[in-house]
Order: structure tokens, then sequence, then C-alpha cells
């Protein structure tokens, strides 16, 4: 927990780190400190990992050539990252975890639904990066004859569990000061990481890679939308709601974007550069995306590259755990925050051990994951976006927690968007990679797209239609509501920082 005399951002190696005592209440002005700047070291920090390089793999994966990967990267990590900028101007305008502020939209408690979705999306992504962390680590053991079978690999998951675990645990201040290391750390290693694979780099080869189609060509974008701010959207706010309210909104939607968006820039562009010069290295990426990097690397780096790993992904995960914790408290369930993130790190660790332990393929999984639970998300974003652009005031912080207050119980509105778009969007996606999500792409034939086997059928349209339907249906039926909202007089204030519901 944050102490009046301290700012966020602080530095100090003499202030003890305290088990964060804040759930879904509201944060007090005095303890609204710090400036925009500072949302750069939670997000670079949670974004810094070389898993970055393996997505130029991902993006090529598509059919697509270099430069149309390139263009599919920055167009979704900027656009993506920029919805989270957008969404963190409501944590410092109203103080409070992302999934609480969503309640202005959904109401009280229909705002249940999507903090569920916002649950599953980051226990399941904090489960992808543990595992990645520990196949990485098992991978380096290998390669110096340390080992590198099972016991290594339930040695790795132990030890990764625990970071993360117990940072998401002790909450904002630790995460605050982890993040800043790990930045600097993961930074440093990764930049000796380029320089010494670089001459694995052959331009000609790469250069050659046919282009692909124009709905290859949306696949891979909207497939960097979705591994990247589309990942992080329903949390976007859960840092910037300890800024005070005076800070200027640009500043939160610039540092968000910033610090999210650099570094996954960077690797992207050497891992398209990687992956295109041998197909080799990028299809062994698909099956271990960490550990097929190692095996390009002199010997005497793959510690330090163990280390980069291991810290990247628990840098993720960290931020993932912690609001998974606030999305769950949300949902309804009524425990303290420290106790909701150590049960999703129970979660966390036993999805772990499936992939590691029991999956065929870890890529077909993961772009199942990620476009499926894309998809509800996308429309959670396009109704909360569209909400914050109708919003002239800074929201009413008790009514939020009462469910006779201004935002209502169970608005039928944006719930009716939601599922409607997410019916809509699951049926222009699919998932023939994963049998368990061959069910979708159930519009791709009726629209006229080719069906499920048609050159539509990866291009991954729903997540885009989602959140376009979601967004106009808010912005075109939702303006009444919001200024019914705000013509209402301020409710009565019961004092700072005490709700918890």
């Amino acid at each position: 927990m944050t102490h009046p005399q301290d700012s966020p951002d602080s530095r100090s190696t003499g202030r003890q780190i305290q088990l964060e005592t804040h759930g879904l209440d509201v944060i007090g002005d005095a303890e609204r400190k710090g400036t925009p700047r500072t949302l750069f070291w939670p997000w670079f920090g949670a974004n810094v990992s070389v898993l970055g390089l393996s997505y130029g793999a991902f993006a090529l994966g598509f059919g697509t050539s270099f430069g149309q990967a390139l263009a599919a990267g920055v167009l979704g990590i900027v656009v993506s990252f920029l919805l989270c900028g957008f969404i963190a101007v409501a944590g410092k305008r109203g103080s409070a975890p992302t999934m609480v502020l969503s309640r202005a939209a959904y109401g009280v408690r229909g705002n249940r639904l999507p903090s569920v979705i916002s649950w599953l999306l980051t226990v399941g992504w904090e489960t992808v990066l543990t595992a990645l962390a520990t196949m990485a680590t098992a991978t380096v053991f290998s390669r110096l004859g340390w080992g590198g079978g099972t016991e290594t690999e339930v040695v790795a998951l132990v030890v990764v569990a625990a970071l993360t675990v117990v940072g998401g645990v002790m909450g904002f201040d630790l995460i605050m000061r982890l993040q800043t290391w790990i930045t600097v750390i993961t930074g440093v290693l990764t930049v000796g990481y380029v320089g010494l694979v670089a001459d694995h780099i052959h331009w000609s080869t790469v250069s050659a890679i046919p282009a692909g189609s124009a709905q290859q060509f949306t696949g891979a974008l909207v497939f960097m939308m979705t591994g990247f701010g589309l990942g992080w959207v329903n949390a976007a706010a859960d840092y910037s709601r300890y800024l005070p309210r005076s800070s200027a909104g640009r500043g939160v939607i610039g540092w968000t974007t910033f610090g999210a968006s650099a570094a996954p820039l960077l690797l992207l562009v050497f891992g398209l550069l990687l992956a295109g010069s041998s197909e080799t290295l990028s299809k062994a990426i698909a099956a271990d995306p960490i550990g097929a990097l190692t095996t390009i690397l002199p010997t005497w780096f793959l510690v330090p590259f163990a280390v980069v790993a291991v810290l990247g992904l628990v840098g993720g995960a960290v931020l993932d755990i912690y609001s998974s914790g606030l999305a769950l408290l949300s949902a309804g369930v009524r425990v303290p925050r420290h106790l909701a993130a150590l049960f999703d790190g129970i979660l966390m660790i036993a999805g772990s051990v499936y992939i590691v332990f029991f999956a065929d393929s870890f890529l077909a999984q993961f772009m199942g994951f990620l476009t499926t639970l894309g998809v509800p998300v996308a429309a959670w974003c396009g109704v909360m976006l569209a909400d914050l652009a109708l919003r002239r005031r800074d929201y009413d912080e008790n009514d939020l927690y009462r469910p006779h207050g201004r935002y209502g119980d169970v608005p039928l509105l944006p719930l009716l968007l939601t599922l409607g778009a997410t019916a809509v969007g699951w049926g222009l996606v699919t998932n023939t990679s994963a049998s368990w999500l061959t069910w979708q792409g159930y519009l791709l034939e009726p629209l006229g797209l080719g069906g499920r086997a048609g050159a539509w059928a990866y291009a991954n349209l729903g997540v885009l239609a989602a959140l376009a339907l979601a967004f106009l249906g808010t912005l075109l039926r939702g303006r009444g509501r919001v200024r019914e909202q705000e013509a209402d007089a301020p409710s009565p204030s019961p004092g700072e920082g005490v709700h918890s519901a």
C-alpha cells in the first residue's frame, strides 16, 4: 500500500514494502501521487519480454511477407495499446480498478459478466506466460547439460510461480518497484541478445518471402492486436487509478501507449528478421516460443538469456495476476484482494502444468485462446470506449458501488450489445487447429466469405466486428443514458477509500 508521503514510483530503498490492502475501493486523494510519466515503468516492464521476438514468427506464419508482417505488427501493437491508453484515462477520473469503472456502463451487477470474462483472460495470460518461462528455463538447462527434463521443469515452474504469486499478492507497491528493475535488467540483456544473434539475419532470404493476400494480412493484424493491447485493455486503469485527478489525460494516454509499445515494436522487427531468415527457427518457435531462441546463442550467454526470458515473462504475469484478482472481486467474490490473487495463482500453476507436461501443440492452443476470448473482450472494449467518449464528467465514485445509484443494477443495452457482438464475432473467427473450438466460424458461409475453409477463414474478422459493433451501438444508443446519469446531483459521500463492494 502506498503512503501519503511517497509517490507510486518511489525508488527509495529504505521504505518497507507492505501488503496492499486496497481491493475494489476508490483510492483516496492523499494516496494519489505521481505523474503520467510513472506509467511507463509497469507497462514497459510487462511488455519487454523476449516473447516479442517470437511474434515475428507468428506473424509470418499467416503467409505474409516481411513488409506486410511489419505493417500488421506496427499497426496492431500501437493501435491496440492506444486503446489501453484511452481506458487508462478512466482510472485517473475514477480512481478505482478497471472492472469497477466498467460498472458505469454495465451497471453494478450487470458488470459481473464482463468481469468474469476479464478474469478468464487474465488468468489465461498469466498461465501462458508462466508456462513459457518454465519451458524456456528447461531448454536452457538442457543445452548447458544441467538436466532439462521433467525435474528441471518442475523446479522452474515452482520458482517462476513463486515470483509471480508473491508479486501479485503483495500488490501495487512491490509491483511498481519490481517492474522498474525488470525494465532495466531485461532491457540491457535483450540488447545483448540482439547483438549476439545479428549475424543470423540474411536479408536476401527475408526479402524473398512472397507477399500474402489481404485476408492473410488482416489475420496477422488482428492476431497482433489480440496478442498485445487487447490482452491488456481490461486492466488498463488498474495503475492509472493511483494518479491525481489533475493528471493530464493526454499524458496518461501517451505514456501508457509509449511504455507498452516501445519494447514490442523493437523486438518485433528483429524477430521478423530472425524468423524470416530461417524456416527451421520459425517452425521451432511454434513449439517452444522462447526456448527456440536459445538455439542460435553461444553457450556462455545462455544463463543471461534465461534471466531475461524469465524476468520478462514474470513482469507480464505479475500484472496479470494482480488484475485477475481484482476482476474476481468485481465478479462478486467477497474475499480480500490478496486471497483472490492467491487463488488465481493456484489456477495458474494448474494450467501451466497442463501446458508444459500434457499439451501437444502450444501455438494452436495459444491462438485459439487469444481469438476466442479476444472477441468478448473486444466487445467490452467497444462499449467501454464509447461510454468514455460520451462522458463529460468524472465518475460518481459512490454510485459505482450502489445498485440503486445512477449507474443502475442490470441495464439491458450494454449486456445485449456485448452478447450480440460476441455472437457475431465468434461466427467470423475459426480455430480449426484447436479441436474444442471448431464450432466457431458459423457466419462465414452465410455471409459469403467462403466458409470455414475460405479465404477469410483465418482473418479473425470477428474481433474487429465485435469491437466496432459494440462501440457504434453504445455511441448511438447510450447517449441519453449517460446524459441522464450526469444530470443527477453528486451522491452523498460516506468518506474516501472505504468502498469494497
